[in-house]
C-alpha cells in the first residue's frame, strides 16, 4: 500500500474530479478571489480582474451561479443594477485558493525556470 488514502478520488463520476474541472478553469479561481470581499457589479469585477472580457465574466459567472458558488442578485431600480457575491458555499472555495495564491507566490520562479528550461531542451532535440 502506498500511503494514498484518497485514491480513485479522481475518477469520472467523483466529486473531487468535478471540483478539479470547476476551478481549473482560467477564470473561476480569480472570479471567486474578486468576489471574496463582497457584492460587486459586473463592470466592477472586470476592472479589478482586469484581462477578462465581458462576454467571458458573463460566462464564467453564469457557470459559477449554476454551481450553487454565485448568487446573482438583480435590483428593481433604473437603471437596472445588478451585483455579484459569494454563496456560502463559495466561500468555502476562498481558503484553498489562497493556498494555492500563495504556493505560486513561493514556487512561480521555480516553475518559470524549469519552463525556460524544458524550452531550451525542446530546442536542443527536437522534441
Amino acid at each position: 500500500m502506498s500511503g494514498l488514502s484518497h485514491r480513485g478520488s479522481f475518477l469520472a463520476d467523483c466529486p473531487g474530479r468535478l471540483t478539479v474541472e470547476l476551478i481549473a478553469d482560467k477564470w473561476t479561481a480569480v472570479v471567486l478571489s474578486g468576489l471574496s470581499e463582497g457584492p460587486v457589479r459586473h463592470g466592477e469585477l472586470i476592472e479589478l480582474i482586469g484581462g477578462i472580457s465581458s462576454k467571458m465574466l458573463t460566462q464564467t459567472l453564469r457557470r459559477l451561479e449554476s454551481r450553487g458558488l454565485v448568487r446573482r442578485q438583480a435590483y428593481a431600480e433604473v437603471p437596472p443594477r445588478v451585483e455579484y457575491e459569494l454563496t456560502p458555499l463559495g466561500e468555502t472555495l476562498i481558503d484553498p485558493i489562497h493556498m494555492l495564491t500563495e504556493w505560486a507566490r513561493s514556487n512561480g520562479e521555480a516553475v518559470l525556470e524549469a519552463q525556460e528550461t524544458g524550452v531550451q531542451l525542446v530546442a536542443r532535440t527536437g522534441w
